[in-house]
């Protein structure tokens, strides 16, 4: 049962994606007005219906220098595993542990758990049968006898699901309270939550949260392209001449911890975890709900959780992926809950993409970075908001927060919204 006077803080933090390797390079991007979406180079786009991508730079070296690691991990593992490390040197919780009598580092690694979500959705792991399915044509006796000639074995290690909380876990030898999520867009926001709930319920002392997604791949795009979703240049969230999302790739993580340990420990705070709320608008795979009632719900139970009224959110980062009808019912979710007094609002797919299910996770570090700094990214590519979303409080400029207290939103696939409530 959440204690409401055990306060859970954010220690340590990670990113990787198109916009950079770190925090303040993804910052620098954000601040400059920036986009790092462009021309894509993983494959020919010359005649492909979307030509834009927001693509990591740094190379799988760069990410994990085991290069024995590589041959049973896949690119999206790396940025996961790139991104956990990340935050947990950046909290320095690990060094803390190795400088503990010997005695007690056991019990502090099965006090340390990990949750990893994972967006579990794109195709790369067809592609290596593809060619022999195309050999075998209709026989599949001629496709069961060539199979182990052309697919390695090590094709199931590399498309776990659960690869960042394996090899994370190992690495850091983190014992403790452990999940792998798979909930599309919600996948890493959710594990946020899911880690905040297992700590105020006994489970564990600390948790790494990570989400990691690579969702940049053909037939992705073709999937998302033809379902009317994908846009041509950077997205244009809240824009009335939005016309859909375009793709990134990466991962986030943070660390949480109980405050009292974490002062105790010495550890830099980067913020706090206040509650959240998740709920479905059960209206199908990708039908929105007109009236907003999964963006309002989930907002109201986040506040509800934290015990804050609408009158103390400083900011929002919206989920702001650009599609005309995301969009709109999610302007219409927030305006139920804050009437005419809606604080500034902001969001980050213009900037890196969407990250599927790393999306929510680092919309979370750049909030909690924009709260750092008192300063509120506009939405660069804005143009006109859009006449239909009313007085709704975005821009393309640079704006204060009003408190130290935010909201992050992100909606998925099946009428998902999370919406977590932080401060620092």
């Amino acid at each position: 049962m959440k204690n409401a006077s055990e306060k859970i803080v954010f220690t340590g933090s990670g990113i990787v994606c198109g916009a950079g390797a770190t925090v303040s390079d993804v910052w620098n991007v954000l601040e400059s007005g920036e986009t790092a979406i462009g021309p894509y180079s993983k494959w020919d786009g010359e005649n492909w219906p979307v030509k834009v991508a927001a693509e990591v730079k740094e190379s799988n070296r760069d990410l994990v220098s085991d290069r024995k690691l590589h041959k049973t991990i896949s690119r999206t593992d790396m940025f996961g595993i790139y991104a956990a490390e990340q935050a947990i040197a950046d909290s320095a919780v690990l060094a803390y542990r190795d400088g503990l009598p010997e005695e007690e580092q056991d019990g502090f690694n099965d006090r340390t758990g990990l949750i990893v979500g994972s967006g579990g959705g794109n195709y790369t792991s067809n592609y290596d049968y593809l060619p022999l399915i195309t050999e075998a044509k209709e026989s599949l006796h001629a496709f069961g006898k060539e199979l182990s000639n052309q697919v390695t074995p090590m094709w199931l290690l590399k498309n776990l699901p659960n690869n960042v909380l394996c090899h994370v876990g190992i690495r850091g030898q983190l014992k403790g309270t452990n999940a792998c999520i798979t909930n599309q867009c919600a996948s890493g926001i959710m594990a946020v939550a899911e880690s905040a709930s297992a700590i105020w319920n006994g489970e564990a002392d600390r948790i790494v949260a990570a989400g990691h997604d690579a969702p940049f791949e053909p037939e992705m795009v073709y999937y998302y392209h033809k379902l009317g979703l994908m846009s041509s240049r950077a997205p244009k969230p809240f824009d009335r001449e939005r016309s859909g999302t375009v793709f990134g790739e990466g991962a986030a993580s943070v660390v949480l911890e109980r405050e009292e340990e974490a002062k105790e420990r010495g550890a830099g705070i980067i913020g706090e975890f206040l509650g959240f709320g998740c709920c479905s608008e059960a209206t199908g795979i990708l039908d929105l709900r007109p009236d907003g009632d999964g963006v309002q719900r989930a907002i109201e139970q986040a506040l509800n959780d934290a015990e804050l009224s609408p009158s103390e959110i400083g900011m929002i980062c919206a989920h702001g992926n650009g599609t005309p009808a995301s969009d709109l019912t999610e302007a219409i979710g927030i305006r139920e809950v804050f009437g005419e007094a809606i604080p500034p609002v902001t969001g980050f797919k213009w900037a890196y993409g969407h990250l599927i299910g790393a999306s929510g996770i680092a919309d979370l570090v750049m909030t909690l970075e924009a709260l750092k700094r008192q300063m509120l990214p506009g939405i660069a590519t804005l143009g006109e908001v859009d006449p239909v979303l009313g007085d709704f409080p975005v821009s393309n400029g640079v704006s204060q927060p009003k408190s130290r207290n935010a909201l992050v939103i992100c909606r998925g696939f099946g009428g998902m919204n999370v919406v977590l409530a932080v401060r620092v």
